[in-house]
């Protein structure tokens, strides 16, 4: 995917609700950020994830939801700023207006791709530690590792390979075997 490809204008949310469905953007600061498709693989992760983690809750009579991407989550209305992250848990139900999510999600994940992992790193790395994501987890194909940011508490960043038992924290009990999704890719 290449490198996020901003626009030079400030965004309202009026002008971003007026893109077409089939436009994929981001809003950083005002700033609009146009993003290609994700590959297979991306997909691929992506799909074994939400799947796992919808199981547990479901399982686990939980009140979360589990979201993927396209889904957009306001994070700010000034400057304005919306993300889609590729995967997402929202636990505060008054979060959601049917049409996104109004402040951060409780746990995130995002999936590098070659041509923009910096701003997975980086800028969503600032935005969602800023404004109150409880757990972030950057999955990098490329590189095959798994990045843990866990802001609450001790603050967490462990890095695990793709054949790792990885503890999702927001939970007392949910672990994901990722080699078993490495295997599929």
């Amino acid at each position: 995917m290449p490198a996020l490809q901003p626009q030079s204008e400030i965004t309202t949310l009026e002008q971003y609700d007026t893109l077409p469905d089939n436009i994929r953007a981001e809003v950083f600061d005002g700033q609009i950020y146009y993003m290609a498709s994700p590959s297979q693989d991306h997909q691929t992760i992506s799909t074994e994830l939400t799947t796992i983690l919808n199981t547990y809750i479901r399982k686990k009579d939980g009140s979360c939801k589990v979201f993927h991407a396209p889904f957009d989550v306001k994070l700010s209305d000034n400057p304005l700023t919306i993300v889609q992250p590729d995967l997402m848990i929202v636990c505060d139900k008054n979060k959601l207006d049917g049409k996104r999510c109004n402040g951060a999600p409780d746990f995130v994940v995002e999936i590098t791709s070659p041509g923009n992992p910096a701003d997975d790193y980086i800028r969503k790395l600032y935005y969602y530690k800023n404004f109150g994501v409880r757990e972030y987890w950057i999955v990098d194909p490329m590189r095959k590792i798994v990045v843990v940011n866990y802001f609450e508490g001790n603050i967490l960043n462990i890095q695990y390979d793709f054949f790792s038992t990885i503890k999702i924290h927001i939970y007392d009990d949910l672990y994901i075997d990722f080699s078993e999704i490495a295997g599929l890719i």
